[in-house]
């Protein structure tokens, strides 16, 4: 890691570097041959320029065999020095993937792991990984999400003109294979909905003979038009968003065969029942697979498809009462054609089990979380505890290995300690990186490891520098489970705290408290924002209660239709059991939170005003109805059947009891959780005559603005905490 500039402030260090991201190694591959790892990485700051203000990322190689690093590709050397230009659909596909880096944010490999093949300022590369020869590939562009072959022959890629393009990797023969058929249609990129909330980001997958590919087509035609306006720039033209929100039209989406002659056929499922198309699979093992969800999420099917006539056959069908997770790296297929899968009705009491073949091959004891690889003999996949008896602490994720017979069990240890946080791993040829974090220690650890022989023992064989930037400050959380629920829970006192000198510490709430949002990890730099927050004089307390992932399915599926519920009495139940151990003084108690967080910590102050005394709610979702379909409807159903779930989960229709200070924060050109969201609430409160404060932020969208803004806002939430409590 590399040192601080001497005149940093925390707030801006934490915005410049992008949450310590910048300068950290990150989206590994490993060769088929196991010879080298292939990453991408910013270059350490030089000179004068503070540390982590090198956003552009270049493609790097480390040799297994000898632990050299060496940059394949460099972005700046590419583009002679001059700035990126990012079309308006890379820069949407950026705000779905919250990806605020440069250079090169993606690549792709070909099946040998040789040739590497990326889209730059619009442009399409490739990198020879074993001579270090970069070439530009004469294309119709601006490219998007660009995929090479598997045999290195061929590369496909989308543009912004909504065709799907292949190319040769001589740079000759590029031609279109598909061209949209009407205004709202695109060939090859996932539709919003895949991309925000459904973790799919690709809309192609090649053949592994590399003769044909799977393409998605979308028609975005029926979705409902919003537009984003800069109110702060009245001559500029509002942009046009397709937002399916909760009840309304989503993309149609369908999926076609193409061969590279231009030949194409159509795949057919019923997609009236089954219209989310959530996962697709293709490799040696079988042919592909389709995980398609209704629009409930409450039944699934995993198709199998015939290549030749486009046909497809129920393999697997899951149906749950609550609804059903979707997880990475599934479903897949061994290499002698069993179907792997994770289930959480498949294992005893409905835990979450990972499935080869017909045989849950994992219990209660471990919750899987992902599949990151499947070998010849072996699945390797992320989990933590499932039973509260066998959870160490709370916050802990391992990577396991276990043979298909549901055999052979061992874990990934990194520094001799298998429980703590993997921020992300993968597996080929024999060889493992993964990354991990500890509590005790800045960013993250990446090491690269080789298989012995008898297959347990892993022998580290490299260790990928970071140059992420050291935080100038220290967290220090002190983990617990909280309550009769034990809930999963992390405090912070302020640097120096002593008891008998300071006393009773006013309590500052921090938690995300909502699905998909775990906070409380073994790890030390996602703390660092809810240490700088104690360090100005708070006992900073974050909670994850039910809703949150990490603790099984039923707690998980415990909020089902009922967000306003379940994860406000467990930040209340934190608090006051956390309250009987730690200097809380429960008089004085504020609670701050953006996205789900925002949504929570305004419920805290209108519902709960015996408990918390002040609020700040960053880009809060105010009215469910104006969320998006696959998100909202999940978890609260169609809001035409159940409009009495949307009004109990919405804060506009509870505005007039607010009784306490409230501060709303927005970005105004948020096109995830859009600002009409706080506007309504705004509305709603200024018509029940309730005084609250308002801070809107042009131009800035559903991520972390920028350096100078990042730290007066941290600022202006203290100093609107301190003096909402008395401080």
């Amino acid at each position: 890691m590399t040192s601080h500039t001497p005149a940093d402030t925390f707030p801006r260090q934490y915005a410049r570097t992008l949450r310590y991201t910048v300068g950290a190694p990150r989206s590994f591959s490993v060769a088929s041959d196991g010879s080298r790892v292939v990453f991408l990485r910013s270059l350490p700051s030089t000179g004068e320029a503070p540390a982590g203000s090198d956003r552009a990322n270049r493609l790097w190689t480390l040799d297994t065999a000898t632990g050299e690093e060496r940059i394949a590709a460099d972005p700046v050397t590419l583009l002679g020095g001059g700035e990126e230009d990012l079309s308006p659909a890379e820069k949407a596909r950026r705000e779905r993937s919250r990806e605020g880096s440069a250079g090169i944010v993606g690549y792709s490999l070909d099946g040998a792991g040789a040739l590497a093949a990326f889209a730059l300022s619009g442009r399409l590369f490739t990198a020879d990984l074993a001579t270090g020869g970069t070439a530009e590939l004469p294309v119709e562009g601006p490219v998007v999400d660009p995929r090479l072959a598997p045999d290195g022959s061929h590369v496909a890629y989308a543009n912004t003109a909504g065709e799907l393009r292949l190319t040769r990797t001589d740079g000759s023969g590029d031609r279109a294979l598909a061209q949209p058929d009407g205004p709202g249609v695109t060939w090859g990129q996932a539709e919003f909905i895949a991309q925000e909330e459904m973790s799919r980001d690709r809309g192609f997958w090649w053949s592994p003979q590399s003769d044909r590919l799977l393409v998605e087509r979308a028609d975005d035609t029926p979705v409902r038009r919003w537009w984003i306006a800069d109110p702060a720039n009245p001559g500029t033209e509002p942009a046009e968003v397709a937002y399916p929100a909760a009840g309304t039209a989503n993309a149609e989406v369908g999926l076609w065969l193409f061969g590279l002659d231009g030949g194409r056929t159509e795949v057919v499922w019923d997609d009236e029942a089954f219209p989310y198309l959530a996962r697709v699979h293709w490799s040696t093992g079988g042919v592909p697979l389709l995980l398609v969800q209704a629009r409930d999420q409450r039944s699934q099917r995993i198709l199998g498809v015939d290549v030749a006539t486009g046909a497809t056959e129920v393999l697997v069908e899951e149906r749950d009462d609550a609804w059903l997770e979707l997880f990475q790296g599934v479903p897949a297929w061994t290499p002698d054609g069993k179907l792997v899968r994770i289930s959480d009705g498949a294992g005893e009491g409905g835990a979450r089990v990972l499935v080869i073949g017909d045989q849950a091959v994992t219990g209660a004891d471990l919750l899987l979380r992902s599949v990151l690889a499947v070998t010849d003999e072996e699945v390797f996949f992320t989990a933590s505890g499932g039973a509260e008896e066998t959870d160490p602490e709370p916050g802990w994720i391992a990577v396991g290995r276990i043979g298909h017979d549901g055999k052979r069990l061992s874990w990934e240890a990194a520094n001799d300690r298998p429980f703590t946080s993997v921020t992300t791993a993968v597996h080929a040829a024999g060889v493992t990186v993964r990354a991990t974090a500890e509590p005790d220690l800045p960013g993250t650890l990446v090491q690269v490891a080789r298989d012995l022989p008898e297959g347990v023992v892993v022998d580290v064989v490299a260790t990928v520098a970071s140059y992420a930037e050291t935080p100038v400050l220290t967290a220090r959380p002190v983990f617990r489970f909280a309550g009769e629920r034990r809930i999963p829970a992390a405090v912070f006192l302020p640097t120096g705290y002593d008891r008998e000198r300071d006393g009773l510490l006013p309590v500052l709430m921090d938690p995300y408290g909502g699905p998909h949002g775990q906070r409380v990890v073994q790890a030390h730099n996602p703390h660092l924002n809810s240490q700088w927050f104690a360090d100005q004089g708070f006992a900073v307390v974050v909670a994850d209660g039910r809703g949150t992932p990490g603790r099984g399915p039923d707690w998980e599926k415990s909020i089902a239709f009922d967000f306003a519920g379940a994860t406000l009495d467990d930040q209340v139940d934190a608090v006051q059991a956390l309250a009987e151990e730690f200097p809380l003084d429960l008089g004085r108690v504020a609670i701050r939170g953006w996205s789900y967080g925002g949504y929570l910590a305004a419920l805290a102050v209108l519902r709960r005003p015996d408990v918390f005394h002040a609020a700040v709610a960053g880009a809060p979702v105010t009215e469910w109805e104006l969320y998006d379909t696959h998100y909202t409807e999940r978890y609260l159903g169609d809001p035409a059947e159940r409009p009495e779930v949307y009004a109990a989960n919405s804060l506009t229709g509870h505005a007039a009891g607010l009784e306490r200070p409230l501060m709303i924060i927005h970005g105004l050109a948020d096109d995830n959780v859009v600002a009409a969201h706080t506007l309504r609430l705004s509305s709603a409160l200024l018509a029940a005559g309730r005084p609250h404060t308002v801070l809107p932020l042009s131009g800035v969208t559903h991520m972390t603005p920028q350096e100078e803004v990042a730290e007066n806002l941290l600022l202006l939430q203290v100093d609107f905490v301190k003096k909402s409590l008395g401080i």
